[in-house]
C-alpha cells in the first residue's frame, strides 16, 4: 500500500469525506497534516461575518495530525498565516511515498514545495484559473513567479477545464496532469430525498411560497465577488409576483441587499447562514441556483455541484470556474456572460408560464454530476500512486 502525505491547512468539508475513502481504498493510506492547528476552534469566517462550526464529522476515518502553526496572525488570509517549522521533519518520519500539497500561497506549503522536490514525489492540488486575469506588468511577473513554483511539482491534480488551462498556461507539461474533479457528497445531497421534500414543503409554506411559484436561489457569502445584486436585477425587470427570490447566507452585502429589497416585499427573502446538513432541504425550495458571480476569485463554485446533486437547474456567470465543466448551456442551465440577464429572462418568463423545461434541466443536472463524484477523485489518486515508483 503507498502511503500519502496529504498537506491542507485545516479541515474541509468537501475534503474530509474523500479523505475517509482513500484511506479504505486498501490502495493508498493517507495522513493528513493539518497546518493551521488553531483551527481546531470554532474560527471567524471574514465571509459569513461570523462564527461557522461545521455540522457534519470533519476528522473521522482518516489519520491526521495538526502540525504547530507558531504564526503571529494565524489563517489563511496571508501568506505568513501558516509557519510550521516542524512541518517537514513531521512529514519525513512518517516515510510517504508522495505528498499531495493543497495550496502554494502560505509559507509552510511552499517551502515543503521546494524541501521535497527531487526527494519524494509532489502532487499539488490548486483550482485557480485564468478568468480574472487583465493583463499587463504585473501579470506577467506572477505568471513568471508561478512558473518557478511549478517548476517543484511532479504532478498537478487539476479540478476542471479552466483550471487545467491554467496550469499549462504555467508551464505544466500535459503529462504531468492528472483529472481529478471537484466533487461534494453527491448521495449526502441526493438522499433521502423524500426527508428533504417533506422539510421543503414546511418551509416554502412558512415563507409564503406557492407551487406555481419560480423560485431562485443564491446560497453563499454576500460578497462583492458573488455579485447577488444581480438577482435583483431580475426581480426589478420581471415584474410577475410569483418569481421569488431567497438569498441564503451572511457577509458584508447582506444589509445593503436587504434595503434594496425591501420595495419588493414577499418577492424577496432573506435566510441567515444555513449548515451542511440543512442544505439539501434549502435547495429543494427552489427551482434554479443561480451563481452570477463576477469574481475576482471565484475558482469553481461548490453550490453548483451541492444544487445539481439536489436535482436543480443551474445558472452561472462565466467568471464561476465550474460553470464550463458543470453547465451544458440549454441543457442543465445557462452560462451568463458579461452580466447579461436578456437569455435568463426569457427562460424565467417561459418558466412562469410552465416548470416543465426548469424540470427538466434539473434532470440533466442530476445526470451530469455523477461525472463529479469522490469516487472518481479516488480513482484518479489511486491510478496516479499506481505509477509511482
Amino acid at each position: 500500500m503507498k502511503k500519502l502525505a496529504i498537506v491542507s491547512s485545516h479541515p474541509i468539508q468537501y475534503n474530509a469525506p474523500w479523505f475517509a475513502l482513500l484511506n479504505e481504498s486498501n490502495i493508498v493510506k493517507p495522513k493528513i497534516f493539518y497546518t493551521w492547528q488553531q483551527s481546531q476552534n470554532d474560527k471567524y469566517d471574514p465571509g459569513f461575518q461570523k462564527v461557522i462550526k461545521w455540522d457534519v464529522p470533519l476528522l473521522l476515518g482518516y489519520e491526521y495530525t495538526f502540525v504547530n502553526n507558531i504564526s503571529k496572525d494565524p489563517g489563511t488570509h496571508h501568506f505568513k498565516g501558516l509557519v510550521n517549522p516542524t512541518l517537514n521533519s513531521e512529514i519525513f518520519e512518517w516515510q510517504p511515498d508522495a505528498i499531495l500539497v493543497f495550496g502554494w500561497s502560505f509559507d509552510s506549503h511552499l517551502k515543503c514545495i521546494r524541501h521535497f522536490h527531487k526527494k519524494i514525489p509532489i502532487l499539488f492540488r490548486g483550482d485557480s484559473t485564468l478568468l480574472d486575469e487583465q493583463g499587463g506588468i504585473k501579470t506577467f511577473l506572477r505568471r513568471l513567479f508561478l512558473k518557478w513554483v511549478y517548476i517543484n511539482i511532479d504532478f498537478a491534480l487539476y479540478v476542471g477545464s479552466n483550471n487545467k488551462a491554467y496550469f499549462l498556461k504555467h508551464s505544466v507539461k500535459e503529462h504531468q496532469l492528472a483529472y481529478v474533479p471537484h466533487a461534494v457528497d453527491n448521495n449526502r445531497f441526493a438522499e433521502p430525498a423524500h426527508l428533504y421534500e417533506e422539510k421543503a414543503l414546511v418551509l416554502k409554506e412558512q415563507l409564503g411560497i406557492h407551487s406555481q411559484d419560480v423560485v431562485l436561489l443564491f446560497a453563499g457569502k454576500l460578497e462583492p465577488k458573488k455579485n447577488p445584486f444581480f438577482l435583483l436585477q431580475l426581480v426589478k425587470k420581471i415584474s410577475n409576483p410569483r418569481l421569488k427570490i431567497i438569498f441564503v447566507g451572511d457577509g458584508l452585502l447582506k444589509a445593503p441587499l436587504q434595503k434594496d429589497a425591501a420595495e419588493y416585499g414577499n418577492r424577496v427573502h432573506f435566510l441567515d447562514f444555513q449548515n451542511q446538513q440543512e442544505m439539501p432541504v434549502i435547495y429543494r425550495i427552489a427551482d434554479m441556483l443561480v451563481l452570477p458571480s463576477k469574481g475576482p476569485g471565484e475558482t469553481w463554485g461548490l453550490a453548483l455541484n451541492e444544487a445539481m446533486g439536489c436535482e436543480k437547474a443551474v445558472v452561472a456567470s462565466d467568471k464561476a470556474g465550474g460553470a464550463a465543466d458543470l453547465i451544458k448551456p440549454g441543457i442543465n442551465g445557462l452560462i451568463i456572460r458579461n452580466n447579461d440577464t436578456e437569455e435568463l429572462e426569457a427562460l424565467l418568463k417561459r418558466a412562469l408560464r410552465s416548470k416543465e423545461e426548469l424540470n427538466t434541466m434539473g434532470k440533466m443536472s442530476k445526470q451530469i454530476i455523477h461525472q463529479f463524484s469522490y469516487q472518481h477523485i479516488i480513482n484518479a489518486i489511486c491510478g496516479l500512486m499506481k505509477m509511482i515508483n
